[in-house]
């Protein structure tokens, strides 16, 4: 485990019980992701990712343990880490009644940015993800790696320095994908720290530096894809370390 003078994102026992549950969501995860890192947070159906990701963005008060974003305890400060954050979710959080380039206003303003900064972000927008030919385009008309794109774009409109991106291209084209792979590293490379969940283990080994795999609400094993890997003898690739610490089992 890293020392905490490393850490942007510092997590020490955190536990979670959902309401009428019988069992915790999150049994104390401790969890240190690096500034400026690349990071994989994987597991399966029902492991707590999406427990703890929505924690760690605020959306979701835990019971036990600690949260650090960026040195701030997100229990006492929280207003203070929110415009550091940056959340685009599994689920399409756009207006489907709105175009591509409204929703980008709408998301730029819900983030206080205003007038001709406005303007120039989603300009931006539209041209890192090539979606200017689109932007008339109402939502409930686009396709699904239009769909996907814009989404991105809405959560990062306000320059995020810590970006929590859950499955960013479930159901996209490979040219779709290969875009937003490439503009996720670009990103990175300025800088901005990337917390990456995905059930696609080739996306995890191929993007991230580092990763830990959740499992009933435990983090079990933390590490490069390499150190994962290299840990697990007769596994060749990520796949075949997440299905031996995991099971075969599948999970709803």
């Amino acid at each position: 485990m890293l020392e905490q003078s490393q850490s942007i994102i510092l997590v020490k026992d955190l536990r979670k019980k959902y309401k009428g549950a019988e069992e915790e969501a999150l049994k104390g995860i401790d969890l240190v992701v690096r500034r400026g890192e690349l990071f994989g947070l994987i597991g399966p159906n029902s492991a707590g990712k999406t427990t703890l990701i929505s924690i760690l963005c605020g959306l979701l008060k835990y019971d036990e343990g600690m949260v650090e974003i960026d040195g701030i305890n997100m229990k006492f400060d929280y207003k203070k880490i929110k415009g550091k954050i940056g959340l685009i979710p599994q689920e399409i959080a756009l207006h489907s009644s709105l175009t591509v380039k409204e929703n980008l206003n709408y998301f730029g303003s819900l983030q206080g940015i205003t007038g001709k900064d406005l303007e120039n972000r989603v300009e931006d927008c539209l041209t890192i993800l090539q979606l200017h030919q689109h932007s008339n385009k109402k939502i409930s008309k686009c396709s699904g790696g239009i769909k996907r794109r814009t989404n991105l774009m809405a959560g990062l409109i306000h320059n995020p320095s810590i970006v929590f991106l859950d499955e960013p291209t479930l159901g996209v084209d490979v040219q779709s994908r290969n875009l937003i792979f490439e503009y996720l590293q670009d990103l990175n490379k300025l800088g901005v720290t990337i917390v990456y969940t995905t059930h696609y283990m080739r996306e995890v080994e191929s993007l991230c530096s580092r990763v830990a795999i959740i499992d009933d609400g435990h983090r079990i094993v933390e590490g490069t894809p390499k150190e994962l890997i290299d840990a697990n003898i007769g596994c060749f690739d990520l796949t075949q370390v997440f299905i031996k610490l995991t099971g075969k089992e599948i999970r709803d």
